[in-house]
């Protein structure tokens, strides 16, 4: 059960580094975060680093500001691969930014830990038309902790020059993978090193609940369980038919998708800008992922109020302007595929542009957060013990049922 009036303290992670510190330790200063009269708020989003939409991102920030007077926001991108270590560490010791785009992890986390301010009695949200499937990830035990900043569906990219017609079945879509791999060019890419954990996480997500899994049972962890061990095999197996460059990390393997070195890539809608930012003339496509079961991964990104910002009050405004609808449209058309809190209509000129965003759409219904059920507040922690568990099996020092009996103990003993 989560304890939300109850402030644990964070464990500390190492590796910040202090471009990061700078940019996040402006929360909680004896100053108020006011200057000349005007609130200084800081907004920090992984999202804010990316090459396609982070200066769209920015932009955006830059029309609230010019909307008002008395607030403004100012964006801090931190990188992914460490956005939520930092980001918490900060929290944890009463600082770090005053607003946050956090993934459900890691928002489960702050939320249990007492970190993020109730948005109850900050923002009205019976004002607004939002997304029931995602926004109910939002209130747990009756309180609010999150606003839906993005909701993006997972579904398989391909590149339409490389592939005519894309697999419907997972034996097509090993198949597929392995004819198009000779040379410098793969037939599929995905995460497979520790340092890249969170983004492996969300990577196996997609086979095991594809392939019929899931991490519980809602009362108990199921890590081991046979469905499971079937999906990670299949993750394992195209691993072992190398066909993805492996030991290489999502920028350089999604840079390799963007040059037509990579057919197949499974990724949420927010990749559609990404790739489009990189190279607007490449010719791909999306499908459903092709596995045996319709279910499969979304990332599901709050915005949160730092309960340690002393200008929760303009924090909040910020957050409805990010409501109204013209600003929930712009946003959208900026993440690309993926949703946002409130219901938006696609327009024709999107439509035509961008045909297959229906079918991020339509998948929103069976798309899951990647957070363990029961165990929300956890899921950093078990995430870290699968994930180790499943690249040793990867690299060969255990097999795959031995590392998933393995991560079974020990995330059983970690979550007590």
């Amino acid at each position: 059960m989560r304890l939300h009036r109850v402030r644990r303290s964070m464990v500390a992670a190492a590796g910040v580094t202090c471009m990061a510190a700078a940019l996040l330790t402006g929360c909680g200063s004896d100053d108020g975060g006011s200057e000349g009269g005007v609130t200084k708020l800081t907004f920090a989003a992984s999202t804010l680093g990316d090459p396609g939409r982070g200066p769209l991102l920015t932009k955006w920030l830059e029309e609230f500001n010019k909307s008002q007077n008395k607030i403004q926001v100012a964006p801090a991108a931190v990188p992914y691969p460490t956005f939520g270590q930092t980001v918490l560490t900060q929290m944890g010791s009463g600082k770090g930014p005053d607003l946050i785009r956090f993934d459900m992890p890691e928002f489960e986390s702050a939320a249990d830990a007492g970190l993020i301010a109730p948005l109850d009695e900050l923002v009205d949200v019976s004002k607004y038309d939002l997304i029931k499937q995602p926004d109910q990830f939002m209130v747990h035990n009756g309180q609010r902790h999150g606003i839906i900043f993005e909701a993006s569906n997972y579904a398989m990219f391909y590149n339409a020059d490389l592939i005519k017609k894309p697999p419907t079945t997972y034996e097509e879509f090993v198949k597929t993978a392995k004819s198009l791999t000779k040379g410098d060019t793969y037939g599929l890419a995905f995460r497979q090193t520790e340092a890249e954990e969170a983004g492996v996480w969300q990577d196996i997500f997609n086979y095991v609940y594809g392939f019929g899994g899931a991490w519980s049972d809602g009362q108990k962890l199921t890590i081991n369980s046979p469905a499971n061990l079937k999906g990670l095999q299949a993750f394992k197996d195209l691993y072992d038919a190398k066909v993805i460059p492996r030991g290489t990390d999502a920028a350089t393997f999604r840079r390799m998708f963007a040059e037509g070195k990579v057919g197949m890539e499974l990724n949420n809608g927010g990749y559609v800008t990404a790739t489009r930012g990189q190279n607007a003339d490449l010719n791909f496509n999306v499908a459903p992922i092709p596995f045996p079961v319709r279910k499969q991964g979304a990332i599901l990104a709050p915005i949160v109020i730092n309960e340690a910002s002393p200008a929760k009050e303009a924090a909040a405004t910020f957050i409805k302007w990010t409501l109204e609808p013209d600003n929930q449209v712009k946003l959208q058309e900026i993440l690309g595929a993926s949703s946002v809190a409130t219901v938006t209509k696609r327009s024709p000129e999107q439509l035509k542009e961008t045909p297959f965003l229906t079918v991020f759409d339509d998948l929103t219904e069976t798309s899951l957060p990647q957070i363990v059920q029961g165990f929300e507040a956890k899921t950093p922690d078990i995430r870290k013990i699968v994930v180790q568990n499943v690249i040793a099996a990867l690299q060969g020092t255990v097999d795959l049922k031995t590392a998933l009996d393995r991560a079974q103990q020990q995330a059983t003993q970690q979550v007590g």
